[in-house]
């Protein structure tokens, strides 16, 4: 809650980055934009690494803004968890290079292709979840037939089918904000129960962040790096379903 006459905060949540580190500075400067006099919390929903030219940078930019600002959330996505399995057995390695881990290696060319260690450890600590009391965000989706606070790591880093068809036929509380599944137009996918924002930066769509506050579950409006130079304010031009 914000005090008498004080502005009320926005949430703004990121989607799926995978080393597009261009992309995520005009955005964080759009997000900044928006809110204008409004503070600003931020929830990053997952892949940062892979795919993407600039991994190292997303997560050292990443790791500067929690030092900054204690607000500041970042979850865990499937190619986090991939490449933390690849650094802790080489059995699992394969996995992660067929999945874009080897432009992350490309990243770490001066320590031998091996993730630095105090990055390693920032992705062994992100969470799963994030629940405001209002949204429940995650990086891939959720088990509709299990409780909010039940939900399995696999399940959260992963999930498409049947979350992303039924999920606007089950009220499991909160209104579900996630990335994870790229939309090939560029565009969010807003449905009655949940959001996708993963507009699919790494492969020449934009980077997405959907806008929040207190005042409703649902978003306020979309905020993306392409549009107008490197601003633009979409609300209202999410997908309906």
């Amino acid at each position: 809650m914000s005090a008498p006459g004080e502005a009320a905060p926005v949430t703004f949540a990121v989607g799926d980055i995978h080393g597009c580190l261009g992309k995520l500075r005009r955005l964080m400067r759009a997000c900044a934009v928006r809110a204008c006099a409004r503070p600003a919390r931020y929830v990053f929903l997952g892949d940062y690494v892979d795919r993407g030219p600039n991994t190292r940078g997303v997560i050292e930019y990443l790791i500067e803004r929690q030092r900054a600002d204690a607000s500041v959330i970042c979850l865990r996505g499937n190619h986090e968890q991939l490449a933390l399995d690849a650094h802790r057995s080489p059995d699992a390695m394969p996995l992660w290079l067929t999945n874009g881990g080897a432009s992350t290696q490309r990243n770490y060319w001066q320590t031998g292709g091996v993730m630095l260690q105090e990055h390693l450890d920032w992705i062994a600590a992100l969470p799963l979840c994030h629940d405001d009391g209002l949204r429940f965000f995650v990086h891939a989706g959720i088990d509709l037939d299990v409780p909010l606070d039940r939900q399995d790591r696999d399940t959260m880093l992963w999930m498409r089918e049947p979350f992303l068809r039924r999920c606007d036929e089950v009220d499991v509380g909160r209104f579900i904000v996630h990335g994870h599944t790229p939309q090939m137009d560029g565009r969010p996918d807003l449905r009655r129960r949940r959001v996708n924002v993963d507009t699919g930066a790494v492969i020449g769509g934009p980077l997405t962040a959907a806008m929040f506050d207190a005042s409703r579950a649902e978003p306020l409006g979309f905020v993306t790096d392409r549009e107008g130079g490197w601003f633009a304010a979409l609300s209202g031009r999410g997908k309906a379903g």
